[in-house]
């Protein structure tokens, strides 16, 4: 059986700093106040899931980062979504999506 060499994400804090310029907004969501940045993906690197649409977001693409306004501790409570799909959260759900 192949050794699990990844690191769990879990315990890592949430680096603001990261997610580039710009203004922190407060926003509504499934019954919960999230702390909302929009993101040029200029620093991106890597491919997110976003949640809305459960499709990838490429790196380089403009995106909005999203997280619960409590609870705010570490990068598994940060969330990419697709702009549109951040518009679009309360009128479309994918089955089994909670954020």
């Amino acid at each position: 059986m192949p050794r699990a060499n990844r690191r769990r994400r879990d315990d890592v804090p949430l680096a603001l700093g990261r997610l580039g310029r710009g203004t922190t907004t407060t926003e509504s969501y499934a019954g919960q106040r999230w702390a909302v940045r929009r993101v040029t993906g200029e620093s991106s690197d890597r491919t997110y899931l976003c949640p809305g649409c459960e499709q990838g977001i490429p790196p380089g693409v403009p995106h909005v980062v999203a997280w619960p306004e409590e609870g705010v501790g570490g990068v598994g409570d940060r969330r990419h979504w697709h702009s549109s799909c951040w518009t679009a959260r309360e009128r479309r759900r994918p089955p089994g999506a909670y954020r």
